[in-house]
């Protein structure tokens, strides 16, 4: 069956309807309808979303309705994020509307979908089996990810795990990578041909800016895979690349932090996250160059 990406539109038909009505795009695994009348949103969505399906109105069910709209106008100019007509957070400087969609996105996804046991991480697959790297902001974490898949490695996610507790695989939920301050001229100039979004500067995360996913890894967007690392990075400036045995019951417990809904699964979510540790080999990771970071991690021995 043809697909019929957002490519295929004009900027001026893509911006006309997203102002008006909103446009249905499938981001695996699910459907948003987005709408937004602000400039900048169109610049994010035509540079980073290309190669996503859409769909004509009526014609796909939606998981979720969402939009960025304008806020207040003075003194400065403010945008808000709605689902379903909720407002669930304080205005954002106008300049950070398309930030704020992919924030807000990230949202519905950790807040409604409880199908699978979600936990805030970095996701990505080599050879048939899964990297889980959860890590607070500002562990490296995303630019760590973003240097892995530009180097073999299958972008699953940037930001969340999404482990579906009856068969212990993690599904694909491939979207833009987030970058912030220094990491957007590092990814830059390590992959001079990347594609960024529009930059969101001053944000309350600082200057803020989203990587294209490698069309390889949306292509292959229906295909879960099997955990098989656990790793907990952190960048120290300067440093040498240090990976570390972790004991299994303390990175259960900090995976089990890093979820957004384990505790609504109750006994079966706590048995999946537990299987998981399981089955994986766990570290701690720190490092202060990526070239290092991406040598050691290409030795990444499998789990027996």
């Amino acid at each position: 069956m043809t697909r019929t990406t957002v490519a295929s539109l004009s900027r001026g038909e893509l911006v006309r309807r997203l102002a008006h009505g909103g446009i249905c795009l499938r981001l695996p695994p699910f459907v948003f309808r987005v709408q937004s009348s602000i400039p900048v949103v169109a610049e994010g969505i035509a540079a980073l979303y290309s190669e996503y399906e859409w769909f004509p109105d009526g014609s796909e069910f939606s998981d979720f309705h969402v939009a960025v709209v304008k806020g207040r106008p003075f003194p400065k100019p403010l945008c808000v994020f709605e689902m379903d007509g909720m407002q669930p957070f304080t205005p954002l400087a106008a300049g950070e509307a398309f930030a704020f969609l992919e924030w807000g996105l990230n949202w519905c996804v950790t807040s409604y979908c409880h199908t699978w046991i979600t936990v805030h991480s970095a996701v990505l697959e080599r050879h048939g089996r899964v990297l889980i790297m959860p890590a607070p902001p500002g562990s490296g974490k995303s630019t760590l990810c973003a240097a892995l898949l530009l180097n073999g490695w299958r972008l699953l996610s940037d930001e969340m795990a999404l482990l579906d507790p009856a068969t212990g695989l993690v599904t694909p939920s491939p979207r833009p990578v987030s970058l912030k301050n220094q990491s957007i001229e590092i990814i830059r100039k390590l992959a001079p041909s990347v594609v960024m979004g529009p930059v969101a500067y001053d944000t309350m995360k600082g200057n803020v800016a989203h990587m294209r996913a490698p069309a390889d890894s949306l292509r292959r967007a229906d295909e879960a895979a099997l955990p098989a690392w656990v790793v907990f990075p952190r960048f120290v400036a300067d440093a040498p690349a240090s990976l570390e045995v972790r004991c299994k019951a303390t990175s259960f417990m900090q995976l089990a932090e890093n979820s957004f809904n384990q505790s609504v699964h109750g006994r079966r979510g706590f048995e999946a996250l537990s299987d998981l540790i399981g089955r994986c080999d766990c570290y701690d990771f720190s490092y202060g160059r990526l070239d290092d970071a991406i040598a050691v991690f290409s030795k990444l021995p499998m789990p027996e």
